[in-house]
């Protein structure tokens, strides 16, 4: 694969910006896969949200990332919406390219994200969050997937990141169902479960039978565990907190991937750092959430400790990527073209 063609590389060159654009170079170069680090944190602040619930543990820690990822939502939306109105045709080169088109759904999926986190607290604000983003997350769905069908679409085109806008959709019944939007949470959990399924086929052949994603997109592998670990949650909350066969089958097949990737844990440890890292951070954060919920309904000693394993390597994770990216950022090493 093409840097060209790579998953989450910036657009090359000093694309052309508005007048005085040129004070900030960098601005240019503000990837739209910086909003999956908010995706990450929020995550896990409903993962330890959930254990506040579960395990009894202070509520505090759950509310205080949630609080923080809101934080960030509203920054990465400042910073890359200044490069909206100073490089528009910087952002619009992003969403022409046929994979990282992909990475726009992060948007509105913050949305929902943030309409989950307020929704105990503040469901006036919830509803209004949460409608904005299911519209924008099927409006891009349709974009995207309308786009596959009338331009032509090579195999290396297709990986991991093909997952995101389908998991925007299978996320919204996760606050969609306390807000009352029942029909409207079967209506995307349907689109997402079902495409999920066909485009899991497509990516899977993808690995396996055509050449390897360069060793720096490795990470976006585990985008693979974030369907089912969503699923399962959604699909819980759909039928009032019952788990059903489906809901079972989801939650497993989401761990039994999360086990796969822990075996190719040397190789992720391998990784040079970069911005597709934070593929590492919402996947990870949705099956610590998942197991939280699964040990809540079903008890005993084992469910109890994966769910604690995948939330103390959630949080390990989430921190380090947070951390590193801080790091690049304020050394001038995250902003940068494709070289």
């Amino acid at each position: 694969m093409s840097q060209s063609d790579s998953p989450i590389a910036p657009p090359t060159g000093s694309p052309a910006g508005t007048p005085g654009a040129a004070a900030l170079p960098w601005l240019a170069h503000v990837p739209v896969p910086l909003f999956a680090l908010t995706m990450g944190l929020a995550g896990l602040g409903l993962a330890w949200r959930a254990a506040g619930h579960v395990l009894a543990w202070p509520a505090m820690i759950g509310e205080a990332i949630l609080a923080l990822s809101a934080f960030t939502f509203l920054a990465t939306a400042a910073l890359y919406g200044t490069k909206a109105v100073r490089f528009p045709q910087a952002v619009k080169a992003e969403f022409q390219h046929p994979v990282r088109a992909n990475f726009f759904p992060t948007i509105p999926i913050c949305l929902v994200l943030m309409a989950t986190a307020a929704q105990p607290h503040w469901p006036g604000l919830a509803l209004p969050l949460w409608c904005v983003g299911v519209v924008a997350q099927v409006g891009l769905s349709l974009a995207i997937l309308g786009r596959w069908i009338v331009r032509n679409t090579e195999i290396h085109h297709s990986n991991p990141s093909w997952f995101i806008p389908v998991v925007g959709n299978i996320l919204a019944p996760v606050a969609g169902v306390p807000l009352g939007q029942v029909e409207v949470s079967w209506f995307l959990f349907s689109i997402g479960l079902v495409l999920w399924v066909l485009l899991f086929v497509i990516v899977f052949y993808r690995i396996v039978f055509h050449d390897q994603m360069p060793t720096k997109f490795l990470p976006t592998l585990f985008i693979l565990m974030a369907p089912p670990g969503v699923g399962y949650l959604s699909l819980v909350a759909l039928n009032g907190g019952e788990m059903d066969m489906l809901a079972r089958v989801l939650f497993f097949f989401g761990l039994f991937l999360a086990l796969l990737l822990a075996t190719m844990a040397r190789l992720f440890a391998s990784l040079p750092f970069s911005i597709a890292w934070a593929a590492y951070t919402f996947p990870t954060a949705s099956m610590a959430a998942a197991a939280l919920r699964y040990h809540g309904l079903t008890g005993g000693a084992v469910s109890g400790a994966i769910a604690l394993v995948l939330l103390g390597l959630a949080t390990v994770i989430i921190t380090a990527v947070i951390l590193r990216s801080l790091k690049a950022i304020a050394a001038g090493q995250m902003f940068l073209p494709e070289g």
